[in-house]
């Protein structure tokens, strides 16, 4: 096969072609400030709006509820800096995973260097938040839980209803970085009882450099990046229109797609789960079986070192990682990956492939060939697995 073959969305996708042709416009001639009192202004303030209600459609939420950011990580810092310094008053404990995203899990050390206390909850073999501990964690003076809505490596989807209303039972606020679930998976905030989610846009085949924070009506959260007036007072900074535009079309076609898309990538899923764990030996599935996102499948392949995996992979077109994106430069295994009981051994040997819905079978069936093929011959190469064999003959 000589085309490249993408399997890696989880680290960022393609902008869709009808979400650039609607953000086009807004760098050349309709470029005007949205602050300004102006037409030209004043119809980008529009555009901002529009692609505001479009989001808080999808998630269920109210327009003003929905703020605008640079992406992900900084809707992430925004929601537990901002609230740990809203809520200190209240006190100082924060709950989250220990299979969080590193910008929660970083976010958690400078608050911990400021005097705060965090408290990492355990997941089970499946990646699953263990709900008895998180329970038992709460103290008098915890101000918030901030459990991601599925991993990014695993793909497990946790079970966000239950976090939620164990959080209200307790008068605590509940934040959930939902980039990787937004689009894949439906999400309504307040059915969820979720008083703060964030999201990106180049995760749902929108642009790179914006994404979003909800915000329930009524927290007292405050800026988190200072300066002038925009997104009514609580994060200044010229509006990144063609950004805003972009998502907003982004999330208005993942939500009219959803079903029909996600059904594919399923399919697609268990098919290529199925043979790689039919024929590939001593190769595993991480994450749960089938609470997962639609587009995840990770692996780990004992005797092997994931790396070099991805490396060949790539020489045979293939793209895919072996975990989060964010962390690639790390020759350290996987966090994730070691929370749910895996050994360094075997957690050094993962591959994370994240369709979408413009896969095919034909794709899929040479991605699993080229596997088999390229396990095989690291695995000859391997002096643990050579002892491995004669020790098991």
């Amino acid at each position: 096969m000589n085309k490249t073959i993408y399997l890696d969305n989880a680290a960022t996708t393609p902008t869709k072609p009808e979400v650039l042709q609607e953000m086009l416009p807004y760098f050349t001639e309709s470029f005007g400030n949205p602050s300004s009192v102006y037409s030209l202004g004043q119809q980008n303030k529009q555009a901002v709006a529009q692609a505001r209600e479009r989001i808080a459609k999808v998630l269920g939420a109210q327009a003003n509820e929905i703020y605008f950011t640079a992406g992900g990580s900084e809707s992430d810092n925004w929601a537990l800096k901002a609230t740990a310094e809203a809520y200190k008053d209240k006190g100082n404990h924060i709950i989250t995973s220990k299979i969080e995203h590193h910008a929660i899990l970083h976010t958690c050390e400078y608050l911990e260097k400021r005097g705060f206390e965090v408290s990492y909850i355990d997941v089970d073999e499946n990646g699953v938040i263990k709900l008895d501990e998180l329970e038992a964690a709460i103290r008098p003076e915890t101000i918030l839980i901030s459990v991601m809505f599925a991993n990014n490596e695993i793909g497990t989807i946790e079970p966000i209803k239950e976090i939620g209303e164990i959080a209200k039972k307790h008068g605590v606020l509940f934040h959930t970085d939902a980039v990787q679930a937004f689009g894949q998976v439906p999400i309504n905030v307040k059915e969820l009882g979720i008083d703060m989610l964030s999201a990106s846009g180049h995760k749902l085949n929108g642009p790179k450099g914006i994404g979003f924070l909800y915000m329930k009506k009524g927290l007292k959260v405050k800026s988190f990046v200072h300066g002038g007036q925009q997104e009514r007072g609580r994060r200044a900074g010229t509006e990144n229109v063609p950004g805003i535009v972009g998502i907003g079309k982004a999330a208005e076609l993942a939500g009219e797609t959803m079903a029909e898309r996600t059904a594919k990538e399923v399919e697609l899923r268990d098919y290529l789960i199925n043979r790689i764990l039919a024929e590939v030996p001593y190769a595993r599935l991480n994450g749960h079986r089938e609470n997962r996102l639609p587009n995840n499948a990770n692996f780990c392949f004992r005797f092997i070192e994931g790396e070099s995996l991805l490396m060949w992979l790539d020489m045979a077109g293939i793209c895919g990682s072996s975990g989060s994106a964010c962390t690639s430069g790390s020759l350290d295994p996987s966090h994730v990956l070691l929370a749910i009981g895996l050994e360094h051994e075997i957690a050094h040997g993962s591959l994370r492939l994240t369709l979408s819905d413009a896969n095919t079978k034909e794709e899929i069936d040479y991605v699993i060939d080229s596997v088999k093929e390229i396990v095989e011959k690291l695995r000859n190469m391997s002096p643990l697995y050579e002892d491995f064999v004669k020790n098991n003959k």
